[in-house]
């Protein structure tokens, strides 16, 4: 494994939880919006959209703090029946990359020294 991906793996916080609820009303609470809006308001998601989906499986969601550095994340929900007839619900919470702040195009009155070079 290169150190890249290994990085990448230790930035994801991981939690699992065990639920009495069938998976079907899992499901929908974490992919109808507004089911999802009573424990996950859509002003902490950059998209109400989701990314991705696997109905029934996975949903994906991008968040973005709203405080700089204004850091993305993307915000996995995995739900799987478990053994008692209820749910196991995994949330993966990645940081998309600091980085990215450093790629953002700087505003144009951001006061900074215009430098100016002859050719």
């Amino acid at each position: 494994m290169n150190d890249t991906k290994a990085q990448a793996q230790t930035k994801d916080l991981v939690q699992d939880y065990e639920l009495d609820a069938p998976p079907e009303k899992v499901w929908r609470a974490i992919s109808i919006p507004a089911l999802r809006e009573a424990w996950l308001p859509k002003g902490d998601l950059a998209d109400a959209a989701p990314v991705s989906s696997k109905p029934g499986e996975e949903v994906r969601y991008r968040m973005r703090e709203d405080e700089p550095p204004f850091l993305e994340s993307i915000v996995t929900f995995q739900v799987s029946p478990n053994a008692d007839g209820g749910t196991r619900l995994r949330i993966i919470h990645g940081l998309v990359g600091a980085s990215l702040m450093l790629r953002m195009p700087r505003a144009a009155n951001s006061n900074l020294r215009c430098v100016m070079r002859a050719a």
